[in-house]
């Protein structure tokens, strides 16, 4: 497991909030570089189990070898499916870090970022099935993609960025970076905000590429069924929609963050909040690992 792959964020702090115990069950439904799953089997003894989710093949070069660790090469949207298929009643706790891994950003083959103008869009995190950047860029209606580019990249500007798309892929279709780029740069200044306009978009496109909210939905939704009672669930995000459906789902049990209340007006909901103030990496780790800066974990426990 390569600390290289990607440095774990929020790593003592997420693992400490899952509670766990030598016999736990347990579940990192984000591998990646497995430095979370290395910490969670560090506190588990004989009897305890930990089951790891990651879809991407490049993953599994992080595997150490232990009697204790199953790894299942998935998107955990089918968290509950594989679960069932090891034959787990219940687990303990469940981990969560959504976060893009280091090593996503800096391959410059996978079209993770916009540093390397010559890979292809393709921002795929399972690269045998879906749709690419490009397909996205080059077949969603000019509505859809402003859409995208607004709802999971907030960019004011997204119905313009959308129509110069449209009206460009006529001409010559997308395919590399150094495509988009040249679409994105009459929209963005110099200096830290063109990064940040070129970042919002890259990531809008990443989250539609990989349907990321609809997936994190599932998988919360599921995680709620697999827990024991007193069960866990520790999850890291990194920007603000992602935070917004784990609030109201801790919160309320619902996506839409609506209370319901029973009939003597008690609030109903299936969690108890473990920290009720959101927790972010202090300045020493914002320092080490800068990419941790928009981190926020959030820890509740089923009732």
């Amino acid at each position: 497991m390569a600390d290289a792959y990607h440095i774990p964020v929020l790593l003592h702090e997420s693992i400490d909030g899952m509670n766990i115990h030598p016999d736990s069950i347990c579940v990192d439904v984000t591998f990646g570089g497995g430095g979370h799953s290395r910490e969670i089997l560090s506190r588990l003894g004989d009897k305890g189990h930990l089951y790891a989710f990651d879809q991407d093949e490049d993953a599994i070069k992080n595997i150490e070898p232990s009697n204790k660790f199953t790894f299942i090469r998935s998107n955990f949207r089918y968290l509950k499916n594989f679960i069932k298929y090891h034959n787990v009643d219940g687990v303990d706790a469940i981990l969560a870090d959504l976060g893009v891994s280091s090593h996503h950003f800096d391959a410059e083959d996978r079209g993770f970022s916009f540093r390397f103008e010559d890979s292809d869009l393709d921002m795929r995190m399972n690269r045998k099935g879906g749709k690419t950047a490009a397909q996205i860029l080059n077949t969603y209606t000019e509505e859809k993609l402003a859409d995208v580019f607004y709802l999971y990249g907030e960019l004011k500007q997204s119905r313009r960025i959308a129509s110069v798309i449209v009206k460009t892929r006529k001409e010559k279709p997308y395919k590399k970076t150094s495509d988009l780029l040249a679409t994105l740069n009459s929209f963005v200044g110099r200096g830290e905000k063109e990064k940040k306009i070129l970042a919002q978009a890259f990531q809008a496109l990443r989250i539609e590429v990989n349907e990321e909210m609809e997936v994190l939905k599932e998988m919360l939704t599921q995680a709620l069924d697999i827990l024991k009672p007193g069960g866990r669930l520790s999850v890291i995000t990194y920007h603000s929609l992602e935070d917004r459906i784990v609030k109201n789902f801790f919160k309320t049990g619902n996506f839409e963050g609506k209370v319901e209340k029973d009939f003597f007006g008690n609030f109903e909901t299936p969690f108890k909040l473990i920290n009720n103030k959101v927790i972010t990496p202090s300045k020493d780790e914002e320092e080490r690992n800068p990419r941790s800066r928009s981190a926020k974990l959030r820890v509740a426990e089923k009732v």
